[in-house]
């Protein structure tokens, strides 16, 4: 049976830049504010500090629920932690309806965003979401691929590069992946003009977003110094124009399923199976934390719970 590999991550927010005057259109926001006239300011907050429209919607889908929690005319200065651990506990146990791990997580995901603003604006003297309980039910550690297991997926890409009918897509997918930890998006973006290929022993690929909110996670990675060649005998094989993969990321999912049909692995082979073995790879080789935070792609925000993933998974034996 299939496994439903966990994604990388669930909210991704960014990082710190300057921040505009914190005003509605009638006053400005103070702790005598309700937490409904404090939606639209912390809306424009997260456009400034370039938050996907994705991350908005889902925040600001929290806070209302939030807020029908705690009463629209509840001031933000009324609020204490212990109101903010009775919405957890209402949330998890008490609401009624069911609250998955991962909506779990990014709602006080949202808690913690959302204070921390308000306490960086002096809107509020202290974040009181820094000391909240956090209890959500377990999740289950993502599935990575053990050193024997990438031995063999690669000797089955390798093989298939010289096969009667040669094929060297599989390989130059597997090893893209597995080395840069690149998400299946920004895999399905690349074109020709973001691999600098000047140093044939130091490649290079150039993550790049056409969305302007989504700049900060543009970033330069390392490729394996094999991985010109593979590219090469591909360009031979397919009729290419821009892009690396003119193709569906469906066609691609059908590319990995196969070579984990080859290579015998129980539990399958996908983009998320191949970032997640990336990430703790590097940690268990000694990568700085923030470096490999930086190399994935991921904002200070999102990256608190899959270090904590990281860490277990390279973790040695008890």
């Amino acid at each position: 049976m299939a496994y439903e590999q966990p994604a990388l991550f669930d909210p991704d927010a960014i990082a710190a830049q300057p921040k505009a005057p914190l005003t509605t259109e009638s006053a400005p926001l103070t702790a005598s504010s309700s937490v409904t006239a404090a939606l639209a300011p912390f809306e424009q907050h997260m456009i400034q500090r370039g938050f996907t429209q994705h991350t908005i919607n889902a925040f600001l889908g929290d806070l209302k629920l939030f807020v029908r929690r705690w009463g629209k005319r509840t001031s933000l200065g009324a609020l204490t932690t212990h109101d903010l651990n009775d919405l957890l506990r209402w949330l998890d146990q008490e609401r009624g309806v069911p609250c998955s791990p991962k909506s779990y997580a990014r709602r006080v995901t949202t808690l913690k965003v959302f204070f921390a603003w308000l306490k960086e604006a002096q809107v509020l003297p202290a974040d009181l979401s820094e000391t909240v309980v956090q209890v959500p039910a377990a999740s289950p550690l993502p599935l990575i691929l053990y050193e024997s297991q990438i031995e063999d997926v690669l000797a089955i890409t390798r093989g298939l590069m010289s096969a009667e009918k040669p094929d060297a897509r599989p390989h130059l997918l597997v090893t893209l992946v597995l080395h840069t930890g690149i998400k299946k998006g920004e895999c399905m973006a690349i074109e020709f003009s973001h691999l600098d290929l000047s140093d044939p022993k130091a490649p290079v690929l150039f993550v790049r977003y056409e969305d302007p909110r989504n700049r900060l996670k543009e970033r330069r990675l390392r490729l394996p110094e094999e991985w010109p060649a593979a590219l090469a005998a591909y360009r031979a094989q397919y009729t290419l124009k821009e892009r690396l993969f003119p193709c569906t990321p469906r066609n691609l999912e059908y590319v990995l399923r196969d070579v984990a049909q080859l290579a015998n692995l129980p539990n399958g082979l996908s983009f998320e199976m191949l970032r997640w073995t990336c990430a703790v790879r590097d940690f268990a080789a000694g990568m700085d934390e923030d470096h490999l935070r930086r190399k994935l792609g991921l904002s200070p925000i999102s990256w608190r719970d899959t270090l904590e993933k990281v860490r277990k998974l390279a973790e040695p034996p008890l």
